[in-house]
């Protein structure tokens, strides 16, 4: 069973940028896909950006243009680059092989 483990989070001010990374125990090359998502407080977990093998992506609107996701397939590393950030992209970021494992979350925390 793979284990993934985030860092990277922190607080940041409005309009900033943060990097996150997610190290996987194990390689990712047979990987299908790789996610990351969010949770806030009180609300579901949504995705926030998917890269599939082949190394094609996907946003959801309100991410778009801001966050991009990237992998290192020889570091084992997916990353989050989050720019423009904003208040509401506070939440606990996971990343997640979209097989059932999950990494235990790093915050992030956007305010002046």
């Amino acid at each position: 069973q793979v284990q993934f483990v985030e860092s990277g989070g922190g607080l940041v001010q409005p309009g900033g940028s943060l990097r996150l990374s997610c190290a996987a125990s194990r390689s990712m090359f047979a990987f299908y896909s790789m996610a990351w998502y969010r949770q806030a407080p009180e609300k579901q977990r949504e995705l926030v950006a998917i890269i599939f093998s082949g190394g094609n992506t996907n946003y959801p609107d309100s991410v778009k243009g801001r966050f991009t996701i990237s992998k290192d397939n020889v570091k084992n590393l997916v990353y989050l680059q989050m720019n423009s950030l904003k208040p509401d992209d506070t939440a606990v970021y996971y990343c997640t092989d979209n097989r059932g494992n999950w990494g235990q979350g790093t915050q992030v925390t956007v305010s002046s």
